[in-house]
């Protein structure tokens, strides 16, 4: 697909109605009405909290793809990106067709709808779905365990989101898109299913590539068990991690939605025309590790009393749910002299002092939206979210 036509497909079949960071079960219930009259959408169990979780299924093929979103409540961009897939699924596009003749597919849109209402990675219960694969001590779990053995997929996709911090690589290149075939053991073999899994992201990273050249990464493989991932491969069954990441002032994720839907979409158009037997999986190996080298602002060689070098006051968002609505505090998380971080702002001191708001030496921890620099207040808040 040519990427002009990944573009305007992306506009036509946004959800207009999903927007910015915080995506809940009352978001997406009236899309989920609407598109059972053209998919099959059911409620397959329920949450800690007594919510409904839903699947949707469509498509009448052999090939048979499982995605679920929202697995850790506050990673949402996914599930954005998923609503604007399934309205391209519905749609009378030729290429529709081809693919849900070739494939079926089922999606669960929030498999932690308790977690994406609090705004949290964990469940109700303080738990990490994703390290629950094995002991399956949540109803989450057990609802995406049964439906995968319901199911029986022939290729899975993890849908998450990433912090800021991560750089494709050791580059100044924030990673805007990241995935992984995880390993299906302490080995890390790269096994039939993991090559098809690796041939699938090869797949998205080449179109990637023309639009975000060195912004796409791939995760360390360490074995864990407890992973959802893991223990999907361990099944032999190809499973993908897709992790929506950050883009330059993207910190309502709507230009990396973009990037998802483009890359859910031409991997199931993959699927579709292709056996996805591994043997293309190569390149997959040429994407660089995600590094961890990413600070959202650093205030370079400032002044800090107390401090008798210069130093660099590395800056984090905290995110925070208040009113429905998600917003971004800043915190100084490190005082340091090294530059061996990257900021996705940066700000020059220039041998300045920098104060707090009032007017005290600035210390790890602190949290506001000002600092003095210079007698003049200084914003760290965001411009546009």
């Amino acid at each position: 697909m040519q990427i002009e036509t990944l573009k305007t497909l992306f506009k036509e079949h946004k959800e207009e109605s999903l927007f910015n960071r915080y995506i809940t079960l009352e978001n997406i219930e009236p899309l989920l009405n609407n598109l059972a009259l053209k998919c099959q959408v059911l409620e397959i169990g329920k949450s800690v909290l007594h919510k409904n979780i839903y699947s949707i299924s469509i498509g009448s093929g052999e090939k048979k793809v499982l995605m679920w979103s929202q697995m850790h409540g506050n990673e949402s961009t996914t599930t954005k990106a998923v609503f604007d897939l399934l309205n391209f699924l519905i749609s009378a596009n030729d290429e529709v067709q081809a693919i849900l003749k070739t494939c079926t597919i089922q999606i669960i849109p929030i498999l932690n709808p308790d977690g994406a209402k609090a705004y949290t990675r964990l469940n109700a219960n303080d738990v990490d779905l994703n390290r629950d694969a094995q002991n399956l001590t949540q109803p989450e779990s057990v609802v995406l365990n049964e439906c995968f053995k319901r199911f029986n997929p022939d290729f899975c996709y993890n849908l998450h989101g990433q912090r800021t911090i991560f750089s494709a690589g050791k580059a100044n290149k924030s990673a805007t898109v990241s995935f992984l075939a995880p390993a299906q053991d302490a080995n890390g073999s790269i096994t039939p299913n993991r090559k098809r899994a690796m041939e699938l992201i090869s797949v998205m990273n080449n179109n990637l590539q023309q639009q975000i050249p060195d912004q796409v990464g791939v995760y360390d493989d360490s074995f864990n068990i407890n992973c959802v991932g893991d223990t999907f491969q361990s099944h032999n069954v190809p499973t993908m991690l897709f992790e929506a990441g950050h883009f330059k002032d993207d910190y309502a994720r709507e230009i990396t939605r973009e990037y998802i839907f483009q890359s859910l979409l031409i991997s199931l158009k993959y699927i579709a025309e292709n056996a996805v037997s591994g043997d293309l999986y190569a390149s997959y190996l040429d994407i660089p590790e995600n590094q961890k080298l990413f600070y959202d602002i650093i205030i370079r060689k400032a002044r800090v009393e107390g401090i008798s070098w210069f130093v660099d006051i590395a800056i984090q968002y905290e995110e925070r749910l208040v009113l429905d609505k998600i917003e971004f505090i800043p915190k100084v998380e490190k005082l340091t002299e090294t530059n061996a971080f990257y900021a996705h702002k940066e700000i020059k001191a220039n041998g300045a002092f920098v104060y707090t708001v009032e007017n005290e030496a600035v210390f790890e921890g602190y949290q506001n939206d000002v600092v003095i620099m210079n007698d003049e207040e200084l914003s760290l808040k965001l411009t546009k979210d």
